[in-house]
């Protein structure tokens, strides 16, 4: 790709981002107000002082990781980070890696929590496990998906983003994009 390339390739994220599908309850929503039931989610999370949880793998590992930052920073939630070396070594060693989010809920998390689920492939075992702890506790449950369309967590969620592309990049591209816009819509009523 030469550097004159760069227009198809926004091209490319305008397209894929206008073709996300945000469900609730089964129910396609509306960009903006799948956008607006995401906020709504958080605003109710951090109203009653309960915690925010991020889970992924390896590029959505680093998303979950910069939102568990920006979400405690910027938009003054209770974050907590599930990726601590030591423990997931531990749990991974110990329990099989596709425990090392759900061993963490099933200790700290608790009714009325929301954890955000990122899973390009949508089909993580370690994903699928965490949110089956969350939901068992009550919790509010936000996914992140992409690839096929009926990949197993996609439904899972209580309200679930998905990404019509077989891309890892360019999946993880809008993932990051949209959780960006939420935080920084919250910051901005924040302002208001």
């Amino acid at each position: 790709m030469n550097i004159k390339d760069y227009n198809e390739y926004l091209k490319e994220v305008i397209r894929l981002l206008e073709s996300v599908v945000i469900t609730e309850k089964g129910q396609e929503l509306s960009y903006s107000d799948g956008i607006e039931r995401i906020i709504n989610a958080l605003s109710a999370t951090r109203q009653a002082h309960r915690q925010l949880f991020f889970a992924g793998n390896g590029g959505s590992a680093a998303i979950a990781g910069h939102m568990t930052a920006d979400y405690l920073k910027n938009a003054h939630m209770r974050t907590v980070s599930l990726y601590d070396s030591p423990v997931l070594t531990c749990l991974g060693n110990d329990y099989g890696y596709e425990y090392v989010f759900s061993k963490q809920l099933d200790m700290m998390a608790e009714r009325g929590d929301l954890l955000i689920a990122i899973s390009s492939s949508g089909n993580s075992q370690n994903i699928v496990n965490a949110i089956e702890i969350v939901k068992g506790l009550k919790g509010t449950v936000i996914t992140f998906t992409g690839f096929e369309k009926t990949n197993r967590v996609r439904g899972m969620g209580d309200i679930n983003v998905y990404v019509p592309c077989s891309s890892f990049g360019k999946v993880e591209s809008i993932h990051q994009l949209i959780m960006q816009q939420v935080v920084d819509e919250m910051m901005e009523r924040e302002e208001d």
